[in-house]
């Protein structure tokens, strides 16, 4: 208990010396007591001068979360797909958040690597360069390997040391000072803030196992092999571990290059469509996307061939959530918002008692003020605002993970305005919405699911009332958007919260006791 209260007096001291505090109060006015805290954790006796005075608020609230270190730059990265709980307004401020740090040395990059490896593949790695690229939470060093007398380039991502027991230490703080917020500001109890801190402590934590990114990366690979226009990069599953991830180096440029792009003759306008295009077929089709497709993650090579990379996060929609956003997004384009609103009933996004027709008037508000116009008139940041607020209006439960989609589709438009400026998101998602949907009403389609389906109740007919329990549970999950009673991750949640039960009233006085030691000290 008292090294997280350490830990969180350590937070609290970074985040009030920041300008944080400061740039998030002209934003949304916290309460008076959280101001008068963090002014007293801000005192010091020594006068540092700031040196970015002249930058927009902006740029100051993300240099002042970059110098806070990986948790702050997950958790403004998490929280900027998250507006229903910040506001818009600083969510779109968070999307600029550049997820970088200066490296560490290539000596102790090497050493890992000869420790995870073993000496033999160690040793079958030459020419390792010094970093290429260095993020929160983990480095890129381009090498080449020596395949049975075959010379390949590849790319080799290692772990930052200790980056696990850091990110840790922190984030159960954060839970900590989460799981105080709701329970003294009565206002928070409805964000569910301490089960927003432990998702990103699970979603970080599979991160920060590397094993977990090849996996989705080779996924990625399989699903996407046969599409046109797209390549994911090959994993070397020989050299990767728990802290490295070696895959197949790539010769491209940045798709955010748009003016060399060009001089390579690469239509830019196409390639803005087929941005659009492969992420609706990877989620609706195959119900496994790249959810961090901003710009930094995404290569062009001499064939205009799309080439992601950075594989940790990654988006999953089941069968039902798939055909759901397929018919919601297609009624979108055909204007059918009576279409859209019955889909939202039927999947238990919003509560039966509410009236279709008022849902499909308000759904229609958001819808109709955007055909006809190309990208670069289409303020994604209004569109969420609008969508939330109509959120709150029907009492519709968040879904995280269509939360991560929506988030991830803003992004992906915004690398198309960029490619191309008149750009139309619906036009473009039409041709691929109705293939879909055009394939899963298919009577052959249909008849072959519909045997696979029963061939498999027909071998679990023993186990039926068990699905049914779970099929209950899931579908409950499902309309809440809550963490399933069953699953390993709502056990781990309770147990956290029941320590944080245990230790509440402790830590309140430890607080108190740690802001006067600290002003003494400091």
């Amino acid at each position: 208990m008292i090294n997280k209260i350490i830990t969180l007096f350590k937070i609290a001291r970074k985040l009030a010396q920041s300008d944080a505090i400061k740039i998030i109060s002209k934003i949304h006015e916290p309460p008076k007591i959280i101001k008068f805290f963090f002014y007293l954790m801000s005192f010091s006796f020594s006068d540092q001068k700031k040196e970015n005075d002249s930058l927009n608020e902006e740029q100051k609230l993300c240099n002042s979360i970059q110098e806070m270190g990986t948790t702050f730059i997950k958790l403004g990265q998490f929280l900027s797909t998250r507006p229903d709980i910040i506001g818009d307004e600083i969510a779109k401020k968070l999307e600029n958040l550049q997820d970088k740090l200066p490296p560490f040395s290539s000596d102790e990059a090497k050493k890992i690597m000869r420790k995870e490896l073993g000496e033999n593949n160690y040793n079958s790695l030459i020419n390792i360069s010094e970093p290429v690229a260095a993020a929160s939470i983990a480095q890129v060093h381009k090498a080449q390997l020596n395949d049975n007398e075959t010379i390949k380039d590849i790319a080799i991502k290692v772990l930052r040391p200790n980056i696990k027991k850091v990110f840790n230490e922190e984030i159960d703080a954060l839970m900590l000072l989460a799981f105080i917020t709701e329970g003294t500001i009565k206002k928070t109890k409805r964000l569910k803030l301490v089960e927003v801190v432990f998702l990103l402590k699970e979603i970080t934590n599979l991160e920060l196992d590397l094993r977990f990114e090849a996996a989705a990366a080779n996924e990625f690979l399989e699903n996407t092999k046969n599409d046109v226009g797209f390549n994911v990069p090959k994993i070397f599953w020989n050299f990767t571990s728990e802290n490295i991830l070696t895959l197949e180096w790539i010769d491209g440029i940045s798709i955010r290059e748009k003016e060399k792009l060009e001089k390579r003759n690469i239509d830019t306008k196409e390639l803005a469509s087929n941005v659009i295009q492969h992420f609706l077929r990877h989620s609706i089709r195959d119900g496994f996307f790249h959810a961090d497709m901003h710009q930094g993650n995404l290569f062009v090579n001499e064939s205009g061939e799309i080439i992601p990379v950075d594989f940790g996060i990654m988006g999953r929609l089941d069968k039902l959530n798939k055909r759901y956003l397929a018919e919601i997004l297609f009624g979108f384009v055909k204007r059918d918002y009576k279409k859209v609103a019955e889909v939202h009933l039927l999947a238990g996004l919003v509560p039966k008692n509410i009236s279709i027709d008022e849902f499909a008037q308000a759904l229609r508000s958001i819808g109709e003020p955007i055909f006809g116009q190309s990208v670069k008139d289409i303020s994604g940041g209004n569109l969420l605002k609008q969508l939330f607020e109509i959120t709150e209006k029907f009492n519709m439960q968040t879904q995280p993970q269509l939360l991560l989609l929506q988030k991830t589709m803003v992004v992906v438009e915004g690398v198309a305005r960029q490619l191309n400026p008149e750009t139309n998101i619906w036009e473009t998602s039409k041709p691929v919405l109705e293939n879909w949907l055009k394939e899963t009403k298919d009577p052959i389609n249909y008849l072959n699911e519909t045997i696979e389906n029963t061939s498999e109740v027909i071998k679990r007919l023993p186990e039926l009332p068990k699905i049914m329990d779970k099929a209950n549970q899931a579908l409950t999950y499902f309309a809440s958007g809550q963490i399933p009673q069953n699953s390993n991750s709502y056990l781990a949640l309770n147990e956290k919260k029941s320590e944080m039960i245990t230790i509440r009233n402790q830590t309140v006085i430890s607080l108190l006791l740690l802001v006067i030691f600290g002003l003494l000290v400091f």
